[in-house]
């Protein structure tokens, strides 16, 4: 019996193993539509997976279709979280990651009310889904202030090059190009690469995520990178088609063995993006 369940579970997870890779590996232009269309209704939060919109309008149509955020993970909506409990589990895949934090936040609180500081990464936190969104991403979390999204295939073959304009127009959209300065000042960092994307825990606390050491490099670079500033490693950036002249270097981040390669885009003035 004990052989017979363990073959069980292991025929379960390689079907749901194929289930994810068939899921994210091929683009499929109706889901991009459809997500499009669903990232334009109102109101913010929204399914992190399908966009779906949970209050506003928006979010009574989403309701009327049986969409609407789940009680036990409310980053999703009930119908995604019934397939992501069906196919528990997830893949390794190539994808397109972008982190962005708020550099020198710790300053920034301490020279505002803790209201206003909450107001501020609020702020933050509905431009950089907005963005995410809008590039056909999706926000894996937010931590503190920090902003960590994926970008897979299963939404555009052109999964780097999203990750990176992303990136620009969230610096943008924060400020960077503005005379005043940024309202938030942010550094980010893009990568490029193999990755574990599916599902974590279980039911009723099941969450999407993205795991690997691509995942960890990216947290590097942003960590690495100057406000204003995205670093790109050299990898993700041939994939995304960079200009190759961009300057090139070499940074010694935490953990890694080997210098990693990284081009610097920056958005304000004297930027080169």
């Amino acid at each position: 019996m004990l052989t017979t369940v363990t073959k069980g579970k292991r025929e379960d997870t390689e079907h749901n193993a194929q289930w994810w890779r068939d899921f994210l590996e091929h683009p499929d232009s109706m889901m991009g539509f459809g997500r499009g269309i669903l990232a334009r209704l109102p109101s913010d939060p929204r399914c992190q997976l399908c966009a779906a919109p949970f209050t506003g309008l928006g979010g009574g149509v989403m309701r009327m279709i049986g969409k609407e955020q789940s009680q036990q993970n409310p980053t999703i909506c009930t119908a995604c979280e019934k397939t992501l409990l069906r196919y528990h589990g997830g893949a390794e895949v190539q994808s397109g990651l972008l982190f962005a934090d708020i550099r020198g936040s710790t300053t920034l609180a301490e020279g505002m009310s803790p209201t206003g500081f909450r107001t501020l990464l609020d702020r933050f936190y509905t431009v950089a889904s907005r963005i995410v969104f809008d590039h056909g991403g999706i926000v894996d979390k937010f931590v503190g202030d920090e902003l960590v999204a994926t970008f897979p295939p299963m939404l555009g073959a052109d999964y780097v090059a999203r990750a990176v304009a992303a990136a620009q127009d969230l610096l943008t959209a924060t400020g960077h190009a503005d005379p005043q300065g940024p309202w938030a000042p942010i550094g980010a960092g893009v990568h490029s690469g193999e990755v574990w994307f599916g599902v974590v825990g279980d039911a009723p606390h099941a969450e999407i995520t993205v795991v690997g050491d691509r995942v960890n490099v990216t947290a590097r670079l942003a960590a690495a990178a100057q406000a204003g500033e995205i670093l790109v490693s050299a990898d993700a950036a041939k994939v995304a088609g960079l200009d190759p002249s961009l300057e090139v270097r070499s940074l010694e981040l935490k953990g890694k063995t080997e210098p990693t390669e990284v081009v610097s885009l920056r958005i304000g003035p004297g930027g080169g993006a």
